[in-house]
């Protein structure tokens, strides 16, 4: 008896911006977007929208408000809950909505940042704080209505170290939380000498000496000021290329003049694909403070490069790699002499680098995103289905 194919479903993504110079949030939504649109009609709610891809739908929706942002996010949710109220199988929010019967959640909840670990007066003062501003209000307003799972819908997280968060944030989400993890299109492999020089020359880096990566939006989120003290300390053949948002510059500005070393750090901006910037590295540096998995560390494996990151108190991925096997992990990435040290032994040992470059090759081949789609897929059909 032959089987029926799969219903295909008419799915509705809602992502404020919609480019891949966003983040690893968007370039998470946009990967799952584009493994799956053969196989179910896709509708994309945007207002910023910087994508094509065949069969793809794409709705614009307005900007009346860029300021505050509280107030963008409150009109975005009503905007996409008005519009895809009927008539789709699935809604998939990767924002603060009220409505989508999947939430991906890419950040820390605004309630557990707010109130997590206060108690007493410090709790009495952080509710005094909330009540007198209708932004935090908002935020928690959004998130409460989100994160009700009373309807059956799904919170997917891109990493085991949120589950905790949401736990004692949201325990009504206990048993409602599924981990579908960033993953990566293609495993290129280390860079050969060729494509690097050509990498470095479409940049405008050096050609010569040893190259260290830095990609985020956040800049001081991300951990760039103590990279940038890190620096100072390391062979005067190393540099550091900056991929990122070029308006964050000015945020380290003050860091850079202290260190004497705005010769050494290029500034590369928004890349709209960051494989270039990778084949031009030697390492990739990623001492972030705050991040649920840091898909730039998974590139950067998947381009056969050493990676140093912050270890899983700060980021999501770290939970999921070997001390000195898949990485070298930091336990405080606010540490530039741990950053240092863990840098000049990626740069000189050359033994450890291939082991580094090999295991995390390997890490990439088991996160590739046409297999972690089909984890979103069956999260769909399971919605649906309850719908």
């Amino acid at each position: 008896m032959s089987t029926a194919p799969p219903k295909r479903l008419r799915i509705a993504v809602l992502n404020r911006i919609f480019e891949p110079t966003g983040g690893g949030a968007e370039r998470y939504s946009i990967a799952l977007v584009e493994q799956l649109s053969s196989r179910h009609e896709i509708h994309v709610f945007a207002q910023q929208i910087d994508h094509q891809w065949p069969s793809v739908h794409y709705h614009r929706i307005s900007l009346p408000f860029t300021k505050p942002r509280w107030i963008n996010q409150l009109w975005f949710a009503f905007a996409t809950w008005w519009q895809t109220r009927t008539g789709f199988d699935v809604v998939h929010s990767h924002e603060n909505t009220w409505h989508g019967q999947v939430q991906t959640v890419h950040v820390v909840p605004v309630t557990h940042s707010l109130l997590q670990g206060r108690s007493g007066w410090r709790r009495a003062l952080r509710w005094l704080k909330i009540v007198t501003s209708p932004r935090l209000l908002a935020y928690l307003a959004l998130e409460r209505a989100r994160y009700n799972v009373a309807d059956g819908r799904c919170i997917a997280l891109a990493s085991s170290t949120q589950e905790p968060v949401m736990a004692a944030s949201f325990p009504q989400t206990v048993g409602a939380c599924e981990i579908v993890t960033p993953g990566v299109a293609a495993v290129p492999g280390r860079s050969t000498p060729e494509q690097r020089l050509i990498a470095r020359t479409q940049l405008g880096l050096p050609l010569q000496g040893r190259c260290v990566l830095f990609v985020g939006n956040d800049f001081r989120k991300k951990g760039l000021p103590t990279l940038i003290q890190a620096l100072a300390q390391l062979p005067t053949d190393v540099f550091l290329a900056v991929a990122g948002n070029a308006a964050q510059k000015a945020l380290v500005q003050h860091e850079l003049d202290a260190s004497g070393q705005s010769a050494r750090v290029f500034f590369l901006g928004a890349l709209p694909a960051v494989d270039v910037a990778y084949e031009a590295a030697d390492c990739l540096a990623h001492p972030t403070l705050e991040d649920t998995f840091a898909m730039v560390v998974l590139e950067a494996m998947a381009h056969g490069l050493p990676v140093v990151v912050s270890g899983a108190s700060y980021c999501g991925i770290s939970a999921m790699l070997s001390v000195g096997v898949d990485a070298l992990l930091l336990s405080d990435p606010r540490d530039s002499v741990a950053l240092h040290a863990a840098l000049a032994r990626v740069l000189a040992d050359g033994t450890l680098t291939e082991c580094l470059r090999m295991q995390g090759l390997r890490f990439a081949r088991q996160h590739l995103w046409s297999e972690i789609a089909l984890q979103q897929e069956a999260i769909y059909y399971k919605v649906a289905a309850k719908a």
